[in-house]
């Protein structure tokens, strides 16, 4: 059974999925950050740095947000083979200049927001894109027919310069709500131009919070139970819960939410940097400001058969353990996996099949990179959301 379980400790909001027990997704929403990303805002142009090819935004959130140069002109299908036009920034941007943006990156305590003029309005079962003509969908929708039927469905209710993201949730769903999706994100788009008229900086549209967002963006996942352990959570649960299509999913108000399934056991090893595999051996992450590194050790196991088969055993259990943590850590970037050298390179291809399926339960976008000629295997991920443990 999935669930999910929200515990409120002073000014932190911590909202997890668990999976039979498990936690599985874990995310904190600290009361005094405020989040930005996903919020879309009629800013203005402060400064132009050509060496860099890149603005400065503001967008009436303190400090000035961060703009490159390929974020300021149309997006382009590169999977197409159409290649992103080179073009001099001082010829698109000017100061003082209004843009309409989206945070796309949360500010932090060395840099500020990023932004982009590429707009993603998420709804459940779609990501409406304005201004651009892509139209992609799910990976994890594995039926080739059904791709193609949603996406020419989808098409079909779009204009030429109008694309999409077509979600997992809209795998078994009547076309008939997608539809009724589309045209009210296209409204929410209509409405959202409306307000960006005159020279004046505002917010144009708010992104829900995070707790909103693990809910509408779960029931799809056969959730069935969400628990909290204050009112004024219980209340917003409910009255999310109300606004999406029918569901059976219930709502408990407990003392100490944490104190299911071992909870807090879980969340403290969950910020351990060494994790112990079954075999015996251990991987270690260490994340920097650059990428995340995850290192796979034999420790003292030594296995009854040859050396290959060996490192091939310790990898094949730290491959399924990467995926588990990628997923609950909310770990993006650039990922960098140093596995234990294997000789065969059949092994190898292993490895990143079995990597392939274990990600298939992870909500989030995965690219998974061929070993390198220093037996790194190179993946980058997608975060869910910016606020990181």
């Amino acid at each position: 059974m999935q669930e999910i379980i929200v515990s409120q400790k002073d000014d932190v909001k911590l909202i997890m999925l668990l999976e039979d027990g498990k936690l599985v997704e874990y995310y904190e929403n600290k009361s005094s950050h405020n989040r930005l990303e996903g919020n879309i805002y009629y800013g203005k142009i402060r400064n132009i740095v050509p060496g860099m090819q890149a603005a400065f935004v503001d967008i009436g959130e303190g400090k000035n947000t961060f703009i490159q140069a390929k974020d300021l002109i149309p997006k382009v299908d590169e999977t197409k083979g159409i290649k992103k036009e080179t073009i001099d920034i001082k010829q698109i941007a000017k100061i003082g200049m209004n843009v309409i943006v989206q945070v796309k990156k949360d500010a932090n305590h060395k840099k500020g927001a990023r932004v982009s003029t590429h707009i993603n309005l998420p709804g459940k079962y779609i990501a409406y894109m304005p201004d651009t003509d892509i139209i992609t969908i799910s990976q994890k929708i594995e039926d080739n027919a059904k791709r193609e039927k949603l996406k020419q469905y989808v098409k079909e209710k779009l204009l030429d310069n109008e694309g999409a993201i077509i979600r997992t949730s809209a795998e078994n769903v009547e076309l008939k709500e997608i539809d009724n999706e589309i045209k009210s994100l296209k409204n929410t788009w209509d409405n959202i131009k409306k307000e960006a008229q005159g020279n004046e900086i505002k917010l144009l549209y708010k992104s829900d919070d995070i707790l909103t967002k693990v809910i509408k963006d779960t029931i799809g996942l056969k959730i069935k139970k969400v628990t909290v352990d204050t009112s004024e959570d219980f209340e917003k649960v409910k009255q999310v819960l109300n606004q999406l299509p029918k569901n059976d999913v219930s709502v408990e108000k407990v003392e100490d939410s944490l104190s299911k399934y071992s909870l807090k056991v879980q969340i403290e090893r969950m910020h351990q940097r060494k994790i112990w595999l079954k075999c015996g051996g251990f991987i270690t992450i260490d994340r920097t400001e650059a990428l995340t590194a995850i290192d796979v050790n034999s420790c003292k196991y030594t296995g009854k058969e040859n050396q290959e088969q060996t490192i091939y055993t310790v990898n094949k259990e730290a491959t399924e353990e990467i995926a588990k943590q990628l997923r609950l850590r909310d770990i993006d970037g650039i990922i960098i996996i140093d596995y234990i050298d294997m000789t065969l390179d059949e092994n190898k291809k292993k490895i990143i099949e079995l990597l392939k399926q274990n990600i298939k339960k992870d909500r989030s976008k995965i690219q998974i990179l061929e070993f390198t000629k220093l037996n790194l295997l190179e993946i980058t991920r997608k975060h869910m959301f910016s606020n990181k443990i």
